[in-house]
């Protein structure tokens, strides 16, 4: 399995080394450049690897920018997110090839006037008149605008009263007057600014004239002196036009090019923001930061590590061609992590009393835990021990299976790290609910010691009653009940109505000390990180994963 160790090798990264090595370019400056329209996804994750890194092994650098071109969706607030993601995920790997935090499109709109009057003086622009509708109807046919023959003179004019304020919204755009037949669309004399009355969350309201994606795009990577703009492969079809406007200002080589790739689908997930914001204003999750959600804000909380982020990635590669992540690698990257370096802890997610009928009232012992096997380390830790505990619900039965190891009337099993116990009788309230087991512990069975042949092959956890710390664990499923919930019809009932359990836990008290930034194994029950809704008085956990992937047995089922 590739790590970020490793140098990735890809089409993209031949061409940049090519292009240092005939001396095209003297040094790599790549971009990220997200719209502060909601927050980030795992796909820009890959492309936030893929630029920084390029930067990275190049000895490059990487400019985020926001592309702050459309005022009636973009917010302060999404612009924070995105920058709080992005040095989340960079720190300490690439963050020094940050080539200032952030730039904004908006930064350059009195460049990309400028040079929308060169173009209409050069003839190879005008204002039109049309509505959007009448404009996209005339692209889909081919056909030229009425006004696309308007006086470099007159176009001047009114493109001048569109900035001053003087035209309703949707009453001109500027187009660029390239080939209305032109088999790629994108060049049948695409627009280029239209009227929008809408405050800016930076520029206020200096302006009413807002430059479309391409116009914006491709003059931000000029003005920035990017040498490789690397976009999703939706964006392959604009690249015509890119190089169009770059043509037509006569921008002078070195100068930027576009390079495309394909883009990063998962399964079991949607990657649309349209629809991610659908999710959060319709309440079907808690937030962008819910840790049901991909975004990279609620992968963070879920407990997911920059280091899994940039490994699934890697693994992933940078291809051409189209396709579809398996959920299970990124659930792979995160065990794979964790298994190494999580701290281990007994935790009982939902607890049944055990009581041991033969230990001494009022005793209590400390046994030896292991913290981490796969850390030599890691050392061990003390844990208390005593006559009443508590042990998972789901770890009795009393009338079990064939192959059932766990504990049953008249049965035996270890109590991990402790000792080996059997069920002598179980209570139960007037209901019929077992509320509490009485068992024999075997107080020569402690743990490491030989047990004369004895074969007891079940192996429980458990935590002890009075020292045992109260918690609420929040156990996350995937959010779709289906692969490809974009496959056909309303995404949203896809979703599964299990995605999220909450438990009222015990925990051994090692746990009262836990730290945001590191990650537990809850023995025989997953990884899991500590929530920012924790307090002083009470804990929040979220499961990051589970310790195998139970999902897939579900579908084989």
């Amino acid at each position: 399995m590739t790590t970020e160790k490793e140098a990735p090798s890809d089409f993209i990264r031949d061409i940049i080394a090519e292009d240092l090595h005939t001396g095209k370019y003297n040094k790599i400056i790549t971009r990220f450049p997200p719209e502060p329209n909601g927050y980030l996804h795992i796909g820009h994750a890959k492309s936030i690897c893929l630029n920084f890194g390029i930067a990275r092994e190049f000895g490059g650098i990487c400019n985020i920018r926001m592309d702050d071109t459309n005022p009636t969706k973009e917010e302060a607030e999404y612009v924070r997110s995105i920058m709080a993601d992005v040095h989340w995920l960079i720190d300490g790997w690439a963050d020094k090839q940050l080539g200032g935090a952030p730039f904004y499109a908006s930064d350059y709109f009195d460049r990309f006037y400028e040079h929308a009057v060169e173009l209409i003086r050069k003839g190879k622009a005008y204002v039109d008149d049309m509505t959007a509708e009448e404009t996209d109807a005339c692209r889909r046919l081919g056909r030229a605008s009425s006004f696309r023959d308007r006086s470099v003179d007159e176009s001047l004019d009114l493109f001048a009263r569109m900035k001053a304020g003087e035209f309703p919204d949707g009453a001109r755009t500027l187009r660029a007057k390239i080939d209305v037949n032109a088999a790629n669309v994108w060049l049948r004399d695409p627009v280029l600014y239209r009227i929008r009355h809408a405050t800016h969350h930076r520029t206020g309201d200096k302006w009413c004239i807002y430059p479309m994606y391409d116009w914006a795009h491709t003059l931000s990577d000029y003005i920035e002196g990017i040498t490789h703009s690397i976009c999703t492969l939706e964006f392959e079809v604009h690249r015509p036009l890119y190089d169009w406007i770059l043509d037509a200002l006569e921008i002078p080589e070195p100068r930027p090019h576009q390079y495309e790739f394909a883009r990063f689908n998962l399964t079991y997930s949607v990657m649309s923001k349209r629809k991610l914001i659908q999710l959060v204003n319709e309440k079907l999750v808690n937030g962008w930061d819910d840790p049901r959600m991909l975004t990279i804000s609620g992968l963070r909380r879920r407990g997911v590590t920059p280091n899994a982020l940039r490994s699934l990635t890697y693994n992933v590669g940078i291809t051409k061609y189209p396709s579809m992540t398996d959920m299970a690698l990124l659930e792979h990257m995160v065990r794979d992590e964790f298994n190494r370096t999580a701290t281990r802890r007994l935790v009982v997610l939902r607890p049944i009393k055990v009581v041991l009928i033969n230990y001494p009232e009022g005793k209590a012992e400390e046994l030896d835990a292991i913290n981490n096997p796969e850390d030599p380390n890691a050392g061990t830790r003390k844990i208390s021990f005593s006559r009443e505990l508590y042990i998972e619900r789901d770890d009795f039965m009393e009338t079990p299976p064939p192959k059932y190891f766990r504990l049953r009337p008249g049965g035996e099993v270890r109590l991990k790290y402790a000792y080996i116990i059997k069920c002598e009788e179980v209570m139960k309230d007037a209901a019929g609910n077992v509320t509490e087991l009485q068992c024999n512990i075997d107080l020569d069975s402690k743990s490491g010691r030989p047990t004369a042949g004895r074969k007891v092959k079940g192996t429980i956890h458990w935590v002890s009653a009075a020292h045992a710390i109260d918690a609420e664990v929040r156990l996350y499923d995937r959010l779709f009940s289906v692969a490809e919930p974009d496959a056909g019809g309303d995404f949203k009932s896809f979703i599964n109505s299990n995605s999220l359990d909450v438990a009222n836990a015990k925990c051994e008290p090692a746990l009262a000390s836990a730290r945001p930034e590191e990650r537990y194994q809850f023995e025989r029950l997953g990884y899991f990180a500590l929530d920012p809704d924790s307090t002083t008085e009470k804990q929040v956990w979220n499961r990051t994963t589970t310790l195998r992937d139970t999902w897939a047995k579900k579908a084989k089922t």
